[in-house]
């Protein structure tokens, strides 16, 4: 009987997005995994042939598109791996196939953009988490069609699947006053992006609702990833900073970093101080004590971009929508 590529994907231990596109010969993976994945592929009895047929009886090609300012944010994280997994398992069900580009944005990007548009593909995801607003414009004179992921910005001519991150961090922030009945310290990213922008304003939006003055709350701005965050914590301490009692974190790796280094510095968790994340990454679970924090739902926002995009490539629905997608918050031991 011959193995599936989710269950290739499970027995390596990579996502079923770095298998699709390894099996598939296509960029984004290493050499090294691709020559895994394919060897894995044959000594287990994986039908190519099979495959081949299902790739012949494709609706088209789409293209997921991953716009890196820095990096900083966008990187090799769960958080991502999910979502493209939601985009791979999309795309099958609605009989496309699925290739990866990357548009950077330190070099030319029109020259970029214009070897997007020299491939013939039905439509386009573009990865948007590190984009600005002006950002937009680049995608401006592609013809295909065209769903944002990952953001929102106040433009009504593009279509965007998106996190209701004001939400989520309202709701973690009230979680942490009701529980600790104190000031909440705020773990910000030092690196902007909108989606950690429209945490900021519901952290804000919470501290106004409790009746508190957002001006008394500790601020850290720590860099947006577990060693960096790690580092940047540990310096403010050694610096004699003193903690607040509670903080709500821009995202689930800043969390992780910081209590870290608070650990070290002989604070106790939750007993002297009490974090929440945001993303819900696997680490939380296995962090001690366990992290509260916002759950995404990652996988499911891919589907929905791709649902989005099949719509728009067909002709269904082609008003322009921001979708949104609410989060809930995940107690555990942190708090």
């Amino acid at each position: 009987m011959s193995v599936t590529a989710k269950e290739l994907s499970a027995m390596l231990g990579l996502s079923e997005a770095a298998v699709s596109l390894a099996l598939n010969n296509k960029p984004g993976v290493s050499t090294a995994t691709r020559q895994r994945v394919i060897e894995a592929a044959r000594q287990q009895g994986y039908d190519f042939a099979r495959k081949a047929s299902r790739l012949s009886t494709s609706r088209g090609e789409l293209c997921l598109v991953i716009y890196k300012k820095s990096g900083a944010v966008v990187g090799d994280t769960p958080f991502f791996s999910q979502l493209i997994d939601g985009i791979s398992l999309s795309c099958r069900k609605y009989h496309y196939t699925c290739s990866l580009r990357y548009v950077h944005d330190d070099d030319d990007i029109g020259s970029q953009i214009f070897d997007l548009c020299s491939r013939s593909f039905a439509g386009m995801i573009v990865l948007a988490t590190e984009m600005k607003q002006e950002d937009l414009r680049y995608f401006s004179n592609l013809t295909v069609p065209l769903v944002f992921l990952d953001v929102y910005y106040d433009v009504p001519t593009w279509n965007f699947v998106y996190i209701n991150n004001n939400q989520g961090a309202s709701l973690a922030t009230s979680y942490l006053i009701r529980k600790r009945k104190a000031q909440p310290g705020y773990l910000r990213s030092n690196y902007p992006i909108s989606n950690f922008d429209q945490r900021a304003d519901g952290f804000y939006r919470a501290v106004r609702a409790a009746g508190m003055s957002t001006s008394q709350c500790i601020v850290h701005r720590l860099t947006p990833s577990q060693e960096g965050a790690y580092e940047d914590m540990k310096q403010l301490l050694k610096e004699g900073e003193k903690p607040a009692s509670c903080y709500f974190a821009d995202n689930d790796l800043i969390a992780i970093g910081a209590a870290e280094a608070l650990r070290e510095a002989g604070w106790r968790i939750p007993e002297d101080i009490a974090l929440v994340g945001f993303d819900d990454l696997p680490a939380c679970e296995y962090m001690t004590p366990a992290l509260t924090t916002v759950s995404v739902p990652k996988q499911y926002m891919g589907e929905v971009a791709v649902i989005r995009l099949v719509q728009l490539i067909e002709g269904e629905n082609s008003l322009p929508l921001a979708i949104q997608v609410f989060t809930k918050l995940i107690k555990r031991h942190s708090v």
